[in-house]
């Protein structure tokens, strides 16, 4: 007998498709030599801080007292609910996996997880807590959920032994991110007094979207000329735009040069008009699916990734969460077989062997997102999952598409005098091809009918123009961001090149960057990650644009008092760990160390100068006697005031943070006893010029000291 473990019911629903005639029984499928049961995804998580180390009073609130906590061997537990109890379900459906797993007929145990490092590990801990004698262990991998490629790959299976770098790396990203994740957030909310999420991948997602946001808020406009000439030549309008730009105090620069190119003869030099053949866009990855989508229907990466994985779910579409948009060229008959679909109803496609299509080195783990053979009725999906499934399959039709789209380009070369080359590029499709069934923007752009040496007239003269402050990011521009954050800032080309989606783009920088592990977050993991972010009121997201929230804000600005850094440089390092994990260059425990040696730094008491200390201790902090009463300072989320401000309403009170300066304890502790801190460094006017003073108390005020 062979046993299936499934990630989820709906998986197992659809590999007893694939086997037939099976029976339902109590938590599990049973026939044709085969079990069936199934996880709810996660039943196991990582246990928390005071399994490992108990806080000292055994109350279980936070504290300083257990942190930082590096655990010696990790402990998974059988998930919790909010009461901190193994939640019923959980433990039923656990119970029914470790009995099947020990039954003396079952000889072989599957491994159904979903087909990437997450869902790897969710049956792997399932089985390893379960199984009490060793059994074989085979791996189901799925590229799809029909019954035809279940049937297929049940016949294909290798031992799990094969994907055990792939589990090391789940297991080394899970407990990377629980290091960081549980120990920082600690951290952090201790030292503010506000639940700040702190983790490896949300903070620079915030971060990036925080500094985007402050680079519009403190954007200052400048101005700036070109020259420009806008006149008719044979009846039609020549418009000409010189490439020198001239700043505000340049403007006389400029007018010299119209009156030198006004002076001049412009000619055309030369007129070329050529049929080229127009590529349509590559096959989607998970990321540049939900770019159109969030693009064209404004649906959130949350909303898109949930549909697609329904469409997957009922066998309508390949495993969604990839990041290749290329397919592997052993998938050629697979393809075959789905063209034959489309042209039954009435698609004009043929089978295309190209390296643009069928690329090995730009596959990780899978291909590209297509349709499967399985077509669904158009009547039976909701608006939503229709708008889905057509960008997914009009983008499949199109790339197969047998009617090229064959455009004519025209370039004209206009010289002035011996100054300046001018060039007017236009097309017009002359063969629509697979434009009639994918989304296709660009307009025809008509050139002037001029010939090879026309005198064009011309009239330059300086025209006025102001920088612009970046864009916000959107959905498309914080994918492209996050996929390769290194990569030239998307959001400063100018929008065609920006939404290019053809092979005409080289994308080879894009794919050493995702294989490197340099990206933020994964495929896998981002879409969940962004949504924590909006649930955790740091994000906004109105249409298809992402905002800084106050909430963003406080986490950013609290992190960077607290030299807290967690920068895509710091993420993307942790990364390229666990792709080496995964390569075999590194054992999960160098990943480890790294991580732990990382927190050290950031929980070591470093002797900082205390003209140049930042560190405000913990809310709730006791810091001296208050010299207004006979009250106690304390560290409060604000900065630090008097305990008696509810009783007899005393106000004294020092802010935390005092022109753009972290005034710190010790300083706080000196202004008390002695009534005056050290010289503080590091305060910024709001001129923006930089000075260092000391602070002094005055009638029961601080004041400055210089």
């Amino acid at each position: 007998m062979i046993l299936i473990i499934a990630e989820k019911p709906s998986l197992a629903r659809n590999i007893a498709a694939g086997i037939g005639k099976m029976n339902n029984k109590n938590g599990y499928l049973e026939g044709n030599g085969y079990l069936i049961t199934w996880a709810f995804g996660h039943l196991f998580s990582l246990a928390d801080i005071e399994y490992y180390n108990p806080s000292p009073d055994g109350s279980g609130r936070w504290t300083m007292d257990n942190l930082p906590c590096f655990p010696q061997k990790f402990v998974f537990e059988l998930k919790k609910n909010a009461n901190k109890k193994i939640d019923p379900g959980v433990q039923k459906q656990f119970n029914t996996i470790k009995q099947l797993c020990n039954r003396p007929d079952v000889t072989t145990i599957v491994n159904a997880g979903d087909a990437d490092r997450e869902g790897e590990i969710i049956v792997r801990l399932c089985i390893q807590n379960a199984l009490e004698t060793p059994k074989e262990i085979k791996r189901l991998w799925l590229p799809d959920q029909t019954p035809q490629t279940v049937a297929k790959a049940l016949t294909e299976m290798m031992s799990d032994a094969e994907y055990h770098n792939l589990a090391n790396e789940g297991f080394a990203r899970t407990y990377i991110d629980w290091l960081y994740g549980v120990n920082l957030t600690r951290y952090a909310t201790l030292k503010t007094g506000t639940l700040l999420r702190v983790g490896r991948v949300i903070v620079p997602i915030v971060k990036a979207i925080y500094d985007r946001d402050m680079a519009i808020k403190n954007f200052v406009p400048e101005k700036y000329y070109v020259i420009a000439s806008k006149e008719f030549t044979n009846g039609e309008v020549i418009e000409l735009t010189g490439k020198e730009k001239f700043s505000k105090d340049m403007l006389n620069k400029a007018e010299e040069l119209c009156k030198k190119y006004n002076e001049s003869t412009a000619v055309v030099t030369s007129v070329k008009r050529k049929k080229d053949t127009l590529l349509p866009g590559k096959l989607y990855s998970l990321s540049k699916l939900q770019n159109v989508l969030g693009k064209k229907y404004k649906m959130s990466m949350k909303q898109s990734l949930d549909i697609i994985q329904r469409l997957y779910e009922n066998g309508y579409l390949t495993y969604p969460r990839t990041n290749s948009e290329y397919l592997a060229t052993s998938e050629q008959g697979k393809v075959k077989t789905i063209l034959e679909n489309c042209k039954k109803l009435g698609y004009p496609v043929e089978f295309k062997f190209s390296k643009k299509i069928f690329d090995d080195s730009k596959i990780e783990s899978h291909s590209a997102l297509t349709p499967t053979y399985k077509i669904p009725d158009s009547s039976k999906l909701s608006p939503d999952e229709m708008k889905v499934y057509s960008t997914v399959f009009r983008r499949f039709v199109a790339v197969f598409c047998a009617e090229e789209c064959i455009v004519e380009r025209s370039e004209i070369t206009i010289k002035v005098g011996e100054y300046e080359e001018f060039s007017i590029k236009g097309t017009v499709i002359v063969q629509n091809g697979w434009t009639k069934y994918d989304d296709y923007s660009q307009k025809d752009k008509i050139l002037p009918k001029l010939s090879k040496g026309d005198v064009v007239n011309v009239n330059f003269k300086p025209l006025e123009k102001e920088t612009a402050p970046p864009k916000h990011y959107t959905i498309e521009t914080l994918n492209n961001y996050l996929k390769n954050p290194f990569r030239e800032d998307k959001a400063a080309l100018d929008e065609k090149a920006q939404n290019d989606d053809t092979y005409n783009t080289d994308d080879t920088e894009d794919y050493k960057a995702i294989f490197e592990g340099l990206e933020l977050g994964t495929e896998a993991t981002r879409t969940g990650i962004i949504d924590n972010a909006r649930n955790s009121h740091y994000i906004n997201l109105t249409k298809d644009v992402y905002t800084i929230l106050p909430g963003g804000i406080f986490l950013i600005e609290s992190l960077i008092h607290m030299n807290i850094n967690m920068d895509k440089y710091k993420t993307s390092q942790l990364g390229q760990a666990l792709k080496r994990v995964y390569r075999g260059n590194i054992a999960i425990e160098d990943a480890i160390a790294l991580t732990e040696s990382e927190l050290s730094e950031i929980f070591s008491s470093k002797n900082v100068p205390i003209e140049i200390d930042t560190d405000n201790g913990f809310v709730g902090d006791e810091i001296g006697a208050c010299p207004l009463c006979d009250g106690k300072i304390r560290r409060t989320k604000f900065g630090y005031g008097c305990s008696n401000y509810r009783e007899n309403g005393c106000k004294f009170a020092i802010g935390g943070y005092i022109l753009g300066r972290a005034i710190s304890k010790s300083n706080v502790q000196l202004l008390l006893s002695n009534g005056r801190t050290s010289k503080i460094q590091g305060f910024t006017s709001k001129n923006g010029k930089k000075f260092d003073a000391f602070l002094k108390l005055e009638n029961g005020k601080v004041v400055f000291d210089f």
